[in-house]
């Protein structure tokens, strides 16, 4: 089965996950899920596998192949996994869960290899560009980086007390990081090395993004450049566009009839993929706003889009 070069999956409270041909809308292949629905999912770096977080697992498909069953799954989390992701070379995945703990595992033997305890349910986790350094948000509001070196909590904040941290993001360059909560707004730092390598926060803007809940923030990636995008996805059923020079509304993307959950940047930035509670995900050209690609098929909300459309960064 020969890969796609273009990889677009996405998954439902209708247990089902999707791969579809970004192109034609055309749905290709659809996985059952039936132990629980999917909070999350994820594209490896080499494209070769799709990793699946629920509750209380992950699961790794094979993109290439028509076996409903997974590769392999990563079992200690206790409750819903709401983050994953991988290092760059693809040794090693982390993940974090509402149990309260942000994981990394190794990938190959699915076992986990270290735990740290963020004493409230994790909503999100990234990864710093420097690929030393996890940062979590959780439902106290907490945000923690996670030294993978010193294996410690090197820094920690608390934005907004008791305002769950739903989202956060850093730019590709590392200079930026971003946290949505759940109410509406957007704190941002710079990131400034410490020092040793410590990652220090410098409050840069506060950003009023929208009335409801934001249910995902996302960074635009290095390949947009000189243009740096922040998205924000919102219960308020739409995607704002903010311009990071100054975080002026660009874009507002109207289209969607109910919450949307996720959204992802293509590798140029030139478009964005959204997932929503209407039951579809949507395809949007960043130059002017509009949705040129509808994909339909799911028959509960769509809560979670992957998209992997650039170079496979092959293994060390």
């Amino acid at each position: 089965m020969a890969q796609p070069s273009v990889i677009l999956a996405t998954a439902s409270y209708d247990h089902t996950i999707r791969f579809w041909e970004a192109k034609s809308g055309r749905c290709y292949r659809t996985v059952q899920y039936p132990d629980s629905q999917v909070n999350r999912l994820e594209i490896t770096p080499d494209k070769r596998f799709l990793a699946a977080a629920g509750n209380s697992h992950i699961r790794l498909f094979d993109v290439n192949s028509n076996s409903p069953q997974p590769v392999i799954s990563y079992d200690s989390h206790t409750s819903n996994v709401m983050a994953v992701g991988f290092h760059c070379d693809g040794n090693w995945m982390y993940s974090g869960s509402e149990d309260g703990t942000v994981r990394i595992w190794d990938l190959r033997t699915g076992t986990c290899q270290r735990e740290y305890e963020s004493r409230a349910a994790v909503n999100t986790v990234v990864l710093h560009p420097n690929q030393k350094e996890l940062i979590s948000g959780d439902q106290n509001g907490n945000i923690r980086v996670w030294d993978l070196a010193a294996n410690s909590c090197s820094c920690e904040l608390v934005p907004e007390v008791d305002t769950a941290v739903r989202s956060l993001t850093v730019m590709w360059d590392g200079s930026l990081v971003v946290a949505a909560n759940n109410r509406g707004t957007c704190y941002v730092w710079r990131l400034l090395k410490g020092t040793q390598t410590i990652t220090c926060f410098e409050p840069l803007h506060k950003l009023q993004a929208h009335d409801g809940y934001i249910l995902k923030c996302l960074l635009s990636p290095e390949f947009c450049d000189p243009n740096r995008y922040l998205a924000t996805a919102s219960s308020d059923h739409t995607v704002k566009i903010w311009n990071v020079d100054g975080f002026k509304l660009e874009k507002t993307l109207v289209g969607h009839q109910r919450w949307v959950w996720d959204c992802v940047f293509s590798a140029d930035g030139a478009y964005l993929i959204t997932a929503s509670s209407d039951n579809t995900a949507r395809l949007w050209t960043m130059s002017t706003g509009e949705a040129i690609r509808v994909y339909q098929g799911h028959h509960k909300a769509a809560v979670c889009c992957a998209l992997h459309d650039g170079a496979e960064s092959a293994p060390s």
